[in-house]
């Protein structure tokens, strides 16, 4: 069993799970596995399927469960989006903020993050939206921010074509002032009185006005729903680029990462904690999920005998409509069982830096058939697929966990129900038997970031969080809190001299599902 660093203990942590999924057609990371028998693919245009889903990941008390979304198709490969159609994967999709209320309906606790495009979706439409349903979840959700790439999804949207990268990000930063000022400035404590007489629903001395002016937003008004319990959000965010972790060091709590070896993860942890600093925050304010696809089985031949079908099952050209939407790059004119050389630049052009970066570690001096490329894409990407009993694939995930200075894990799907049920009733129950996986939220009932952070009470970004110089009361709390007792805190909360002592204490992870 692998021992913790120094670095990992910092307090005692929980490991996280979320669920990773899609509101369409295929399953996240297996891509063709709709033609396996009993498989659930069909059915996700349909509510029973999100109930089943969230009653399973709040059994196995599973943080959150995340939904990847994107707009339109990948139309890179053969110039078509008719390769996606026929593997059937992110086809027949639907909006996951309709299906959230359901969802939330049927649990107490487990969180549900969204994707939303800072590109294309308003501020007023985003906070209002992500607003409302923080209120009919009774604080429940997060916010995964994303730039949205792709010249089909630019003209979808009535764009000629799409923005630059670094130049989203730019864009992204804009947005999150007026959201924050929305979400945290607008409406103040109290706002609601529900006075008969005098007669005052809502106090308008309590009511702001948000005004901003800037490069690509300009905003001025007010937002319409009053604070929810956790006011802003939980912020995810995912991007391996320069531009992407610089705006995760400033507004992310939590990140969606993912590498196909320890050294690149770790290597990564380093640099967005260290953007955390840079921005004034404690490293440890931000939550890092790592990426895995599991395949359990009660035995190694039974795990061994599913990994088998799925990848018989693994759709190619499904998989290249992926490796080529993503990159930027066709492949379809190349010879599709002759190896491609992809040192001719085209890579360095792609759309998605952190992308190329993961599929260049896995590559490697090899060269691959565009085949080949479709079969491993379909087979789960270029994340790792931990195959064996739930002891073998507990090894691995505590071996991540503490050698990358994790938070968790964004735990995906070959076909359900059987992969997410296998982590609930196999996976957790080892994690569990170890001391590093909760037996029960930290707080039954509560929002999602006090359970995702450990902070009973505290719904609301924290003070230190850069959003925080928005709130209405910034001021006043920011004099309040300096004038308390000076505490070096550490990463879960607890003074620094504490932490160090509870070295002999293990990590506790966090497990998080992405749907």
């Amino acid at each position: 069993m692998v021992q913790p660093s120094e670095t990992a203990l910092r307090g005692k942590r929980h490991m996280h799970i979320n669920f990773a999924e899609t509101a369409c057609a295929g399953s996240h990371m297996g891509i063709g596995q709709w033609k396996r028998p009993g498989d659930m693919t069909r059915f996700k245009d349909r509510l029973d399927y999100y109930v089943w889903m969230a009653k399973t990941a709040e059994r196995g008390k599973v943080t959150a469960i995340f939904f990847a979304d994107t707009y339109g198709f990948f139309d890179t490969f053969m110039g078509s989006p008719d390769p996606q159609l026929r593997a059937g994967t992110h086809t027949g999709q639907i909006d996951p903020v309709t299906i959230v209320g359901a969802m939330a309906q049927a649990t107490k606790s487990v969180g549900f993050a969204l994707t939303g495009s800072t590109t294309y979706l308003r501020p007023f439409i985003l906070a209002r939206t992500w607003g409302s349903l923080d209120h009919v979840t009774d604080g429940r959700i997060g916010w995964n921010v994303v730039t949205s790439f792709g010249e089909t999804t630019a003209k979808q949207m009535g764009y000629k074509e799409q923005m630059s990268h670094d130049e989203r990000y730019e864009a992204a930063h804009e947005f999150m002032d007026i959201v924050y000022q929305l979400w945290e400035k607008c409406w103040e404590d109290g706002v609601q009185q529900w006075s008969v007489e005098p007669e005052m629903a809502y106090d308008p001395s309590k009511f702001n006005k948000i005004t901003f002016d800037g490069k690509y937003h300009q905003f001025e008004g007010y937002g319409q729903t009053h604070p929810s319990p956790q006011r802003t959000p939980v912020l995810f965010q995912a991007g391996n680029s320069t531009a992407g972790i610089d705006f995760a060091g400033k507004h992310a709590e939590a990140i969606y990462c993912g590498s196909p070896k320890i050294p690149g993860l770790r290597d990564y942890s380093k640099k967005v904690r260290a953007a955390a600093v840079a921005h004034g925050r404690d490293p440890y304010d931000i939550k890092l999920f790592a990426s895995m696809t599991p395949i359990i089985g009660r035995t190694v031949e039974e795990a061994e005998a599913k990994k088998k079908e799925y990848w018989e099952n693994s759709s190619w050209q499904g998989g290249l409509a992926h490796f080529c939407g993503y990159s930027g790059i066709d492949l379809s004119n190349a010879p599709l069982d002759e190896p491609f050389d992809f040192d001719g630049g085209d890579l360095n052009k792609a759309q998605i830096q952190g992308f190329v970066k993961a599929f260049r570690t896995i590559a490697g001096d090899r060269m691959w058939t565009p085949r080949e490329i479709g079969k491993a894409f379909a087979f789960g990407a270029l994340v790792p697929k931990p195959t064996g009993t739930p002891e073998m694939v507990a090894d691995m995930m505590e071996e991540w966990f503490y050698e990358c200075d994790v938070d968790g894990f964004n735990l995906s799907y070959f076909s359900n129900p059987d992969s997410f049920e296998d982590i609930v009733d196999l996976l957790v129950p080892e994690l569990q038997k170890r001391g590093i996986y909760w037996d029960d939220y930290p707080v039954p009932g509560g929002t999602f970031r006090e359970n995702m952070h450990q902070v009973p009470g505290e719904p609301n970004i924290p003070l230190r969080h850069p959003g925080a110089v928005h709130k209405y009361n910034y001021e006043e709390l920011k004099a309040k809190d300096a004038s308390k007792e000076p505490t070096d805190t550490g990463a879960a909360g607890e003074p620094v001299a504490d932490a160090k002592q509870n070295t002999t204490e293990p990590k506790v992870a966090e497990i998080t599902v992405v749907a």
